[in-house]
């Protein structure tokens, strides 16, 4: 007999609170329509519990997690040494903005950035901010108007982030009109590349959009800003830029006088295996965004490091927040920091991506498996639908279903609506808990590639829904 899953105490929670959030309204009549098509039922989780590289469900049941709160949490769940240095910190200081927490950071971060280059910061509460806090200073140091962007790139969800980020068409409905200083450029995407082209040809044609298409086609140079770049297409996909292009990137900043701004919310910190994203290009950026790993996952510390003569004075840039910067958040971001060195975090970051490589080199043999990539640990597995499935069935789908089968199994992974299974391991994982969980995977893969989607999909959700 099979185990039901979700078990009864999860399923209860979902359905009492799918329903109260955005699109609960439709969610019933989708269960059904998917129903009558031959989905299965919801293949999602509500956490009870979190502790280091697991966290168990309402009815008990344990998953590796590769989900990592949306790859926030660098030395696994609740980090032990983290909650005492917050619960140290919120003791002593409760609230204030003025606190000697936020220098003893901001020194800290000013010695890790690129070759030392961005030695000045300036904190926000989360990534978002952050990165619109990133443009307004480009926006003001260099007294212009125009911000490039790439398609499928994410920065956030407020008002602005949404206007910058390219993630897709849905998530800036009604917002076009207000994106009329940033300006979007292609990609290079490794996986379905237009017009016949190799990759490098794509990376050139991407970096000639940049350099000659935008300024003689939409604003003239001299009004541009700068570029705002992950170098790493997180969110849209863990999608992997070449060399050729980050480097590209930067001599055309170069050339037109513009500021490069790394987005390494999600790729910095050690995510990839160096402690920024960029430090594999061999580029120094600008401006650096910072978010999500820098505060252990405990408590929410952001913001910007840049170069003294773009932050260092500066009277028109102007960004913040009440919550930026509080004693508990940089009390959080410098244990964190300390651990990475004591540890050598990064070191063993790398290590396992190498361990993580071996074993997905050969997933591709899978006839679902359209492209597996990595840069450190930000790994991603994109999928295609079987070649006999019916016209009208999305690729998605068949990303949902490995997804599903996974967490029956017991990994719990990311796969929004979208082709690719996005896995973040803690950078501090046991190896042989991310062997297991990966074994899991592929055993998962192989099901779906032989059995469909029936076996084991997730129905399409509502959009806004929990199946992410």
């Amino acid at each position: 007999m099979t185990e039901e899953f979700p078990g009864p105490k999860t399923k209860a929670v979902l359905e009492r609170g799918i329903t109260l959030f955005r699109n609960g309204l439709k969610f019933e009549s989708e269960m059904e329509k998917a129903g009558r098509r031959g989905f299965r039922a919801v293949r999602q989780i509500v956490v009870d519990k979190a502790k280091g590289d697991f966290v168990w469900d309402m009815d008990g049941k344990r998953y590796i997690d590769f989900q990592n709160g949306w790859a926030t949490n660098p030395l696994g769940n609740t980090h032990p040494e983290i909650i005492e240095a917050v619960h140290q910190a919120q003791n002593r200081y409760g609230f204030h903005y003025d606190h000697p927490l936020r220098y003893d950071l901001a020194e800290m971060l000013a010695d890790i950035m690129p070759a030392k280059a961005l030695p000045r910061f300036n904190y926000e509460v989360s990534g978002t901010e952050a990165a619109e806090a990133a443009v307004h200073l480009a926006l003001t140091h260099t007294k212009r108007r125009y911000i490039i962007t790439f398609d499928s790139s994410f920065h956030g969800c407020s008002i602005a982030t949404k206007v910058l980020g390219g993630y897709s068409a849905e998530k800036s409905t009604y917002l076009e009109s207000w994106a009329g200083g940033a300006i979007k450029a292609p990609y290079p995407y490794s996986d379905q590349i237009p017009a016949g082209m190799d990759e490098s040809q794509y990376v050139e044609y991407c970096l000639w959009y940049l350099d000659n298409h935008i300024t003689s086609c939409i604003a003239a140079k001299d009004n541009i800003a700068g570029i705002l770049v992950e170098p790493g297409l997180a969110e849209g996909g863990n999608w992997i830029p070449t060399s050729g292009f980050l480097q590209g990137i930067r001599k055309i900043c170069d050339a037109n006088d513009w500021l490069m701004i790394s987005d390494e919310v999600l790729t910095g910190l050690g995510r990839t295996g160096k402690m920024w994203g960029v430090d594999h290009y061999d580029v120094i950026p600008d401006i650096l965004v910072v978010g999500k790993n820098l505060s252990g996952g405990i408590e929410p510390c952001a913001g910007i490091a840049a170069r003294d003569d773009i932050l260092g004075d500066n009277d028109a840039f102007s960004s913040g927040s009440t919550f930026a910067g509080t004693p508990a958040g940089c009390a959080a971001g410098i244990k964190t920091l300390e651990i990475y060195e004591r540890d050598k975090v990064v070191e063993h970051a790398a290590h396992l991506s190498r361990v993580a490589g071996d074993i997905m080199s050969g997933w591709e043999q899978y006839d679902i498996v359209r492209q597996v990539r990595a840069s450190g640990l930000l790994m991603g597995v994109s999928f295609k639908k079987p070649h006999d499935a019916p016209a009208d069935e999305e690729d998605w789908w068949t990303a949902r279903a490995v997804r599903g089968k996974m967490l029956e199994h017991g990994v719990w992974a990311i796969s929004d609506q979208a082709v690719t299974i996005r896995m973040y391991p803690a950078l501090n994982m046991d190896e042989k808990v991310l062997r297991e969980g990966l074994e899991v995977m592929e055993t998962a893969i192989r099901h779906v590639n032989e059995h469909g989607h029936t076996e084991g999909n997730m129905p399409p959700y509502p959009t806004g829904s929990a199946g992410f």
